[in-house]
């Protein structure tokens, strides 16, 4: 039995067990911490609002995420082909990123009003800053020798960004991808709980003010679970995309 494929259901089995053990033992009120069959019993009661609510923040989730992934790339390159670029845009970059996106959000529902729209694109502001900051991290530090090269043997500027420093710059974007997905699903959930009439966010707050905590607890654990699965999504295309950037028999 391979225990590297069956660790990571073992350790969640044993921590769901551990975590009933606890609540039983102590005996906590179900309005404090839930026990997870408690949980679960939740999930098949609500079944359909929480399958309903999940769709709708993973379609807001992937959406954001594909936008992030589309200009975060475009303005990785561009950022990344000229040092003067990237002295110029990398301090505004942070500073933007620098804003709490919770703060963003009523903006966001003054110009295009309550609903899916604030959503997606708050997953994509949250997503975006990674996937550039990789990107031109990638290309920006091509080795000085290595441009030197080139440069000696009649290369362009062009063909050092095409021929080297984009392949190069490719770990780092896939690699990105693991972490901008997972933002994501942050910037979504942030925007269904201020100014969204569905989703997990707004389905939990619902919850909230009825003080139905397993509901809620419900909620976060279908957000786990879809975060988990396009989390191994991204990193199985990683791996298809750049397997040549790991070593064989290297740790992952």
């Amino acid at each position: 039995m391979d225990w590297i494929k069956v660790a990571p259901w073992a350790y969640t089995i044993g921590l769901f067990v551990l975590w009933e053990a606890a609540v039983r033992l102590f005996a906590m009120p179900v309005y404090i911490l839930p026990a997870p069959s408690a949980i679960f019993g939740a999930i098949v009661r609500y079944w359909p609002a929480i399958w309903t609510n999940s769709l709708q923040t993973l379609f807001t989730t992937v959406a954001g995420f594909l936008l992030a992934v589309v200009f975060g790339l475009g303005l990785g390159l561009l950022v990344g082909w000229s040092k003067s670029i990237y002295a110029g845009l990398y301090p505004l970059m942070i500073g933007f990123n620098s804003i709490p996106k919770v703060a963003v959000v009523p903006i966001l529902v003054i110009w295009f009003g309550i609903g899916t729209v604030p959503a997606i694109l708050t997953a994509f502001l949250i997503a975006f800053f990674p996937i550039v900051v990789n990107v031109a991290t990638g290309l920006a530090t091509i080795e000085p020798e290595t441009e030197d090269v080139l440069r000696a043997l009649g290369a362009s500027k062009w063909d050092v960004m095409t021929k080297v420093g984009i392949p190069r710059s490719m770990p780092y974007f896939f690699g990105s991808l693991k972490v901008a997905i997972t933002l994501a699903f942050v910037g979504s959930v942030v925007s269904e709980t201020i100014a969204a009439n569905s989703g997990l966010g707004f389905m939990m707050l619902s919850a909230q003010s009825q003080f139905n905590v397993p509901l809620v607890f419900a909620g976060l654990l279908m957000l786990a679970i879809e975060g988990i699965v396009m989390y191994a999504l991204m990193a199985l295309l990683e791996m298809r995309m750049t397997g040549w950037a790991h070593r064989s028999g290297q740790p992952r």
